[in-house]
């Protein structure tokens, strides 16, 4: 899940402005790492790969279904990578490494817990209803099962989201090209939106999916290697061990449960509870069931075993991930002298200040250990980890704005043409929009705390809505919108009060908290105003609500005719296993 904190970023002065913060920014920064020629060009011919790539898919597109949903057409192994890398943003590459460098082991649970049960879930439960609907985006959905009501809260609040957090990707997209070529943040950020744009306009889901599918090569390649180097620098796994032990926090960095420190609670069933009710089910579930920036690329496959089969393919690098991406950071708090000596210093006072922050640990790192040449790869990496992120937001957002906004309640009935030139103005209006919203990430110490405010705001919410409505027929339209306001209200007050001191919790405590209550007073509302307002009848509810869909309406005719290496139930118990003994190991 993309929770963490912000790479760069020193938290704002009492009073200070956003200008001023940008500027105190600009002159603090003094990381630069010491690309030669070599670097720079693989950088440049990473960008000419991407742009081709764009070029090559504008070939494709000749509708709007072409355009938003790839004309259903994709393989899945395809599908399952780019579900990935749409996830291995810049908040999820830079921010898991600075929970590593700050927690060690815990991080893991955004993985395995938080992570892993949910993409099951949706392959296995959800897809067929998504995928079998035809519908072309999540809040299509929900306009189909609850009416225009819910409909209309899903899909503006959707939309606002993901221009928020492409600002976040953008911002941290242009501040990699700041530290790398000294330009001003602001020329920094608009050159990053501008290739982004660049494709995604051109080639539309396509480009973004097969880009996608590049840069999750492109990251893996940059990070193993950075993590293997730094094992050996750091004296093998056994010099780790020692080393993280000796460090601030202790040897509980190398036991992932309870994870106190991470969730905030000092006791440990408390501790326990957040982390699996909070971020394993509600947020989690909330993330990747109901977001359609994942979903969607499931949607682009070509039928229903494959649409299933794209979050558990995805699944199983993502087991891995942390381990080219947590350890990496843990690494750095220890081998980085810069990282090591600011670990000492905020454990000793949190209030310490400096322009060496967690968020840097994987840059650090990079500097320290990466010889010319592989710091070029590392770079294109974290450029592939950053774009990918922004075009999966970006793309998602114009298919929302598109199909769910523009035609469903601005000018309906033309022609298929028409909704295509919307899509390419809305991905020009998103980018540019994520220009300014970059620069409101940017006045966030903590945009671990920013993003999570947001899921526990719209993810939590509406996965409540989502999973009692699919399994319960009985819940009304009316209940559908008051759901999902009462529970983003509630997740509003509980980050409120904790905001003026009305309690307090360190590290995620109050995200989760604020996730779960956000779920519980969904559902209770759900239900109460359904037992005094109408249902849908049975006959408009096929394809929408499990027990009211034949078994043949939620499997592909062909499923049974499939290699075992393609069943979607089997990958997924496989899978499950996998993520259980993980658990247990490192536990």
């Amino acid at each position: 899940m993309p929770l963490a904190d912000s790479p760069f970023l020193s938290s704002a002065l009492p009073g200070e402005t956003p200008g001023a913060t940008l500027l105190r920014f600009e002159a603090a920064t003094t990381l630069r790492l010491d690309a030669e020629p070599v670097d720079y060009a693989l950088v440049a011919l990473y960008f000419v790969f991407v742009l081709g790539i764009g070029l090559l898919a504008r070939q494709r597109v000749s509708s709007s279904i072409d355009f938003f949903l790839s004309g259903r057409s994709l393989p899945a192994w395809v599908t399952g990578l780019a579900f990935i890398s749409a996830n291995l943003g810049a908040v999820e590459i830079m921010g898991m490494s600075a929970n590593g460098a700050e927690y060690g082991f815990p991080t893991f649970h955004y993985f395995w817990i938080g992570a892993v049960p949910a993409m099951l879930f949706l392959g296995v439960v959800m897809m067929p209803f998504y995928y079998g609907s035809k519908v072309r985006s999540v809040p299509e959905f929900m306009r189909r099962r609850f009416g225009t009501g819910a409909h209309l809260v899903n899909a503006l609040s959707f939309a606002i989201a993901q221009i928020l957090i492409a600002g976040v990707n953008l911002y941290l997209l242009g501040s990699i090209v700041n530290v790398l070529l000294g330009w001003p943040l602001w020329v920094s950020v608009i050159v990053a939106a501008v290739i982004v744009l660049s494709y995604i306009t051109l080639g539309g889901l396509s480009a973004a999916i097969y880009n996608e599918v590049l840069q999750f090569f492109v990251i893996v390649a940059a990070l193993l290697p950075l993590t293997l180097v730094g094992l050996h620098k750091v004296g093998g796994w056994d010099g780790l061990r020692d080393k993280v032990t000796a460090s601030p926090g202790g040897a509980e960095q190398l036991e992932s449960w309870a994870g106190n420190a991470l969730s905030g609670f000092a006791n440990d069933f408390l501790s326990v509870l957040g982390i699996v009710f909070g971020l394993g089910f509600v947020l989690s579930f909330g993330y990747w069931t109901t977001n359609f920036v994942e979903v969607q690329r499931a949607m682009a496959t070509h039928s229903i075993s494959a649409a299933r089969r794209t979050p558990i393919i995805g699944a199983y690098p993502k087991m891995f991930i942390p381990l080219i991406v947590v350890i990496p950071g843990m690494i750095s708090a220890v081998l980085v002298p810069q990282m090591a000596e600011y670990k000492q210093a905020v454990t000793a006072d949190p209030e310490y200040s400096s322009d060496v922050t967690y968020n840097q640990a994987l840059l650090y790192l990079m500097k320290d250990v990466l010889p010319n040449g592989l710091l070029g790869v590392g770079l294109a990496g974290l450029l592939a980890a950053f774009m990918a992120g922004m075009a999966a937001n970006v793309s998602a957002f114009n298919t929302v704005f598109s199909f769910d906004l523009w035609q469903q309640y601005v000018v309906k009935d033309r022609s298929d043409g028409y909704y295509l030139t919307v899509g390419r103005l809305a991905t020009v209006g998103a980018t540019v929009a994520a220009i300014f919203t970059a620069f409101i990430a940017g006045n966030f110490s903590n945009m671990m705390d920013y993003l999570q405010t947001l899921f526990s705001f719209f993810n939590a919410p509406l996965f409540a809505t989502f999973i009692l409505g699919m399994f319960w027929k009985r819940m009304t339209p009316t209940a559908g919108w008051m759901g999902l306001v009462a529970g983003t209200g509630s997740a509003i007050t509980i980050f409120i009060m904790h905001e003026a001191g009305v309690f307090e919790l360190s590290g995620q405590g109050a995200s989760f908290v604020a996730a779960g209550t956000a779920f519980v007073v969904d559902i209770v509302v759900s239900v109460v105003v359904s037992h005094v307002t109408q249902p849908k009848p049975a006959a408009e509810l096929v394809g929408l609500v499990y027990s009211e869909t034949p078994e043949s309406m939620r499997t592909d005719p062909e499923a049974d005719t499939l290699p075992w290496y393609q069943r979607p139930v089997l990958l997924a118990g496989i899978a499950l296993v996998l993520v259980i003994a993980l658990n247990i190991l490192v536990g």
